[in-house]
């Protein structure tokens, strides 16, 4: 009998974890496919031939950095919080673009643990000297400045190389013919700041061989081009070198709708740097409000020469409606580049930022940009060995809980404790929303006791979307909303008591500041509403604050330890 006993407790001690101890982890939940459609009044008209679509990168693709090398042109996106960090984009014709690689795609490589979703990486640089690319970007709230390099833009690139010496922000580099280095950035001011958004454009040699600053500081611009005005937030400095002259373009205004692009110009590259008489080059802040399908706060731009001598410039912008609401974030423009008398004019005062755009005279291929923009289907299957490049991890992961292995064919979403308020990394892949009339749908499997699973829709921390499912005793499942609009509490919008099915589908669609959120069960009845006409601004850059757009994706939550409290 003792021995009986014995025996029994044994059992009974590996069956049940010890107190205190974690529990074993959830079972994941599957997701066959996911679905996104676009379909925006603004890419309605056929294209005329030989144009191309604005914005040549849709949804949140924010401070767009370019260079030429080796018969090609790379572009690099700010990333903030999300991994893999810092995008890296390939064209032949600065029309069609293809994400080729990440520059922080290795979690060792950085830590945005803590952090909302707008700090991290903040308006990386890309450029190319003697076979070797170079980012030089920074890490806010997260290390500081810092330079990556490779040999293949694809990657792997460095680890980042630490500038602990250089403060601010937005850093770029400029190689001049006599091969000396320059570091640009925006700082702080010599002096005292005057006012709010007072900032400086500094310059410094750089070592690129040890990755360190060479000699003195200096300042090329206090405050900005008009000084005697109070300018704001002058930054994301860019050197150019051409006919003799060193052009100095920089971001004034900040990022909102006085954003704009201002241009100077000296013979020497220390200075002194003379702004152009119209500046600025690039804004939308002159025009009417009330414009169809308007694209404001456009700056931040980057200008590269074309195999033929012409010059193009990259820019940030948003679409907006409702006048001030954004949710597909600031996107990457591409315009042609006109020489004035000496100066390069984006876009001349009071025109609108067109649709369409006359295509670099050496485009390949069809006008067709689709998943970059434009209206179209795209359906991710997961039945390749990886995930692709579109999709994005709310930061940087410290477990494998996804993956295309368990079940092929299928997404593996192992559930994690986290919530969409954390400050940590959830059970989330989100891809961009591109456009302002969209659908995002999946079907998923049925969650285990204690997981929550579905479609989020998420802009930050304090505001997204959750369309989850959970099962509930017997065969029954749960379809709910969650959502949070930065009020510091999670509200339960609606739910619905449901039959347990083997698969569910899941639908989010949006309409501006209108969402609806749908199921289907395969019973039959197709579509049904769990809730309609709810309020989409929560996922407003505008309203949430910060520098992202709003993302879709699968969310799983192991749900077990808070319903043990």
């Amino acid at each position: 009998m003792r021995l009986l006993m014995a025996t029994i407790v044994l059992l009974l001690s590996a069956m049940v974890p010890p107190l205190g101890a974690a529990p074993a982890p959830a079972p994941p939940v599957y997701f066959d496919w996911f679905e996104y459609s676009g379909h925006d009044a603004a890419f309605e008209a056929p294209l005329p031939a030989g144009h191309f679509r604005n914005p040549i990168l849709a949804g949140f693709h924010a401070d767009p950095s370019i260079v030429s090398a080796n018969g090609r042109f790379y572009l690099v996106n700010s990333s903030f919080t999300y991994f893999p960090g810092i995008p890296v984009f390939e064209s032949v014709d600065l029309v069609h673009w293809k994400q080729i690689g990440n520059v922080i795609d290795r979690p060792g490589q950085l830590d945005f643990d803590g952090l909302s979703v707008s700090r991290g990486i903040f308006a990386p640089a890309i450029a190319y000297h003697d076979g070797m690319f170079y980012v030089v970007t920074t890490a806010v709230d997260s290390g500081g400045n810092f330079i990556a390099t490779a040999r293949d833009p694809a990657g792997p690139w460095s680890d980042p190389h630490w500038l602990p010496g250089v403060g601010g922000i937005d850093p770029s580099l400029f190689f001049d013919d006599d091969g000396t280095v320059y570091l640009l950035n925006n700082d702080v001011p010599p002096g005292p700041q005057r006012y709010q958004g007072h900032r400086a454009i500094w310059m410094q040699q750089i070592d690129l061989a040890t990755f360190q600053p060479v000699g003195a500081r200096k300042v090329l611009i206090d405050g900005g081009v008009e000084p005697a005005k109070n300018p704001i937030w002058i930054e994301g400095p860019h050197l150019y070198k051409r006919d003799g002259w060193y052009y100095l373009s920089d971001a004034e205004g900040g990022t909102g709708p006085q954003h704009s692009q201002v241009v100077l110009r000296s013979r020497d590259v220390w200075g002194p740097y003379v702004p152009y008489a119209d500046n600025p080059i690039l804004t939308q802040r002159d025009l009417p409000d009330d414009r169809p399908l308007p694209i404001t706060n456009a700056g931040h731009a980057d200008l590269v020469e074309g195999p033929d001598g012409s010059w193009w410039a990259v820019f940030l912008a948003s679409r907006n409606y409702d006048t001030r609401h954004y949710n597909t974030g600031r996107e990457t423009y591409l315009l042609p580049v006109e020489w004035r008398n000496g100066w390069p004019v984006i876009l001349p005062a009071g025109q609108a930022i067109p649709y369409a755009v006359k295509a670099p005279a050496w485009m390949q291929g069809e006008a067709s940009q689709a998943p970059s923009t434009g209206n179209f289907v795209e359906r991710d299957a997961f039945d390749a060995p990886v995930l692709g490049t579109g999709w994005l991890r709310v930061r940087v992961p410290k477990q494998a809980w996804a993956d295309l292995r368990g079940r092929p064919g299928s997404l593996a979403v192992h559930p994690l404790p986290e919530d969409l308020d954390t400050l940590r990394n959830p059970a989330f892949l989100g891809r961009r929303q591109q456009h302002l009339r969209f659908e995002a749908s999946t079907a998923m499997t049925r969650p285990a006791a204690g997981v929550a699973a579905g479609l989020a829709a998420f802009q930050s921390e304090a505001y997204w979307y959750f369309l989850g499912v959970r099962s509930l005793g017997g065969d029954r499942v749960a379809v709910f909303l969650e959502a949070r609009d930065g009020g510091g509490a999670t509200r339960t919008l609606a739910s619905r008591e449901l039959d347990a099915t083997p698969s569910l589908r899941l639908r989010i669609a949006g309409d501006a500041g209108h969402y609806a959120f749908a199921f289907d069960t395969g019973d039959g009845r197709g579509w049904q509403t769990l809730a309609d006409n709810v309020d989409g601004t929560v996922l407003s850059t505008d309203r949430a604050g910060g520098f992202v757009g709003a993302l879709l994706g699968p969310f799983a939550r192991d749900e077990r330890a808070l319903r043990s409290k």
